[in-house]
């Protein structure tokens, strides 16, 4: 079926013209949330139901509007809701559209190198569709191969992937050209001889070797001794600190309910303040100290670098007496009773002070589980501990992130004995690559470290009500960065951690490494397989080397263990 091109263009598409975004593509919208119609610039997929975790807010709105030319805007918007309603009757009479509707995620994928091509064209003056030439796809191919410098020296390539996106987009172009009504691409041009994105892009086969490196052990042992470390000794103190981090926010926030509001005109309040300060002394309690960036405000505004009062936090006293904040001209008639209070117990973070003793990660020593900490500091630690259990979790389970961030609260199922003294622990969380929309519900069999990692992640989440997401969306990279900095602080030496280098990883890293160690075992194709959630066996076996990996014959048994016996060691050392 063919659309007649428009010689008058309205802006109005022959096809979709007023269609329900969401009914032609079978999504599910709550009943109070807007529906995006086919005529609007930005289509909002927000509250579309069964969306992942994973794709945050920003990618679920789709904004035709960075489109400068309307009639290509008409176009890009047929073509992407023909990939999401595929069975539209006037799509699947086309013989090379997609047969299965795309992912909002692929889509939104779609939009964006659309937006790119288009505007590349404009730039270029190019008027029309039908004026692409072959010789324009290479020049577009080649503008999104190469990496260029200020100067338009070209010094690296992009990967296969975003070269792949460009030969798309017009390979998209030509197999949907008969849809669009206010402009289209030439009959006869076939770019790339009629080669399919992926050939043009030389992506690679994965026949020689997985893409995906291993996490090296320099970086992998040090990183999960630590992660184990943390969840496992700091982790019941960090549960405790948020407990109380939370407590101090109800009680001492500026407007924590039943402070008596007041203002610098109002009378001193000296009988509260120095109620609380006679607390303060009769319990021998250090005086709260101001967070460091407050110390930096109060010399910006004239206080002296000497003056005993400057670190001390005088707007958490007043609150702690039941007024909403210390007003600076109330100095002069507290300084004798502030000072006073000082010089008794001193002034401290509030946070974290008589520590109790934990053993150093070395075995060295025993030593404060921590030194006091100010709210920012406090706050910092707990998150660290939190990445800690996400690093413990992705490692040793070898979920993916996508399936890490559909864990929620209560997705821990009671340990199963079916052999006396022999513990099998699961999790449950959803699919959702290679599912429908929604993603598909399954459970994990892991180890106990892993199953105490979501443990205390359910204990340090903010509220814990069952079925709320455990994590959330989040960022691997940032997080362990903040981590690996932190093991490499002083903190982290004085609890006996070993450095961690630099080095590449991410999570899909993290997943080769765990199905390297469970490929290279006796039946481990198969168990990897099974663990790993794979369609194909093949899938698994390129997560191996495929000119090692063998898994019958003595051959196989003595090339795998001289290959990865030193890191199963280590690794299971770590994880038993």
């Amino acid at each position: 079926m063919s659309i007649a091109l428009s010689t008058t263009f309205d802006g109005r598409s022959a096809v979709f013209a007023g269609a329900d975004i969401c009914d032609e593509a079978g999504l599910v919208l709550p009943d109070n949330a807007a529906r995006p119609a086919f005529e609007d610039d930005i289509w909002d997929f927000t509250h579309v139901v069964g969306l992942p975790t994973q794709l945050s807010p920003s990618l679920r709105r789709f904004d035709f509007t960075l489109i400068t030319d309307s009639r290509w805007r008409l176009v890009a918007k047929e073509l992407v809701l023909a990939m999401l309603a595929p069975r539209h009757q006037s799509v699947a009479p086309l013989p090379r559209a997609f047969r299965n509707p795309l992912h909002v995620t692929s889509c939104r994928g779609r939009l964006d190198e659309l937006v790119r091509f288009f505007n590349w064209l404009s730039d270029r003056a190019t008027s029309s569709l039908r004026q692409i030439t072959t010789r324009d796809c290479e020049a577009y191919l080649a503008h999104r191969r190469y990496v260029l410098d200020e100067d338009g020296a070209v010094i690296g390539e992009n990967s296969h992937a975003t070269r792949r996106s460009a030969a798309q987009v017009v390979v998209d172009l030509v197999n949907y050209r008969d849809l669009f009504t206010a402009d289209r691409v030439s009959a006869e041009l076939r770019p790339w001889g009629g080669a399919t994105a992926s050939a043009v892009a030389e992506m690679p086969s994965g026949r020689e070797e997985n893409k995906t490196q291993p996490v090296v052990d320099e970086i992998m042992q040090p990183m999960l001794a630590a992660a184990l470390y943390l969840i496992s000794t700091l982790g019941p103190h960090a549960v405790g600190l948020a407990h109380r981090i939370r407590e101090s926010d109800l009680h001492s926030a500026r407007r924590a309910q039943g402070l008596r509001r007041v203002g610098p005109k109002n009378r001193v309040p000296v009988r509260e303040l120095s109620e609380i300060l006679a607390e303060y002394i009769r319990t021998c309690t250090a005086l709260p100290m101001l967070e460091d960036h407050y110390i930096s405000k109060r010399l910006e505004k004239g206080w002296a670098e000497d003056d005993p009062l400057l670190p001390v936090a005088m707007g958490t006293l007043a609150r702690r007496a039941g007024l909403s904040q210390f007003c600076h001209p109330w100095l002069p008639t507290m300084r004798s009773a502030l000072e006073d209070a000082l010089a008794q117990v001193g002034v401290e973070r509030p946070f974290g002070r008589e520590a109790d003793l934990i053993p150093a990660a070395d075995g060295t020593a025993s030593l404060p589980w921590t030194l006091p900490l100010s709210r920012l500091q406090a706050v910092a630690l707990v998150g660290i501990v939190r990445t800690a259990a996400i690093i413990t979790a992705a490692a040793i389970s070898g979920m993916r992130a996508s399936e890490l961030m559909e864990l929620r609260i209560g997705c821990r199922r009671p340990p199963e004995e079916s052999v006396p003294g022999l513990p099998r622990y699961r999790i449950t969380s959803k699919i959702v690559k290679g599912q429908p929309l929604g993603g598909t519900h399954d459970e994990w069999v892991v180890i106990e470290p892993v199953y105490r990692a979501i443990e205390l992640l359910e204990q340090l989440h903010d509220a814990p009500a069952e079925g709320a997401l455990l994590i959330g969306r989040f960022s691997f990279n940032v997080r362990f960065k903040w981590f690996k900095n932190w093991a490499n602080s002083e903190a982290g030496r004085r609890l006996g951690l070993a450095p961690i280098p630099e080095g590449p990883i991410n999570l899909r890293m993290l997943r080769r490494t765990l199905s390297l160690e469970m490929a290279y075992r006796p039946g481990g194709v198969l168990a990897t397989k099974i663990h790993m959630k794979h369609i194909a066996v093949a899938t698994t076996e390129g997560y191996a080397d495929p000119r090692e990996l063998h898994q019958t014959g003595e051959k196989s048994q003595v090339a795998s263990s001289g290959r990865r016996a030193d890191g199963l060691q280590r690794y299971y050392e770590l994880t038993a």
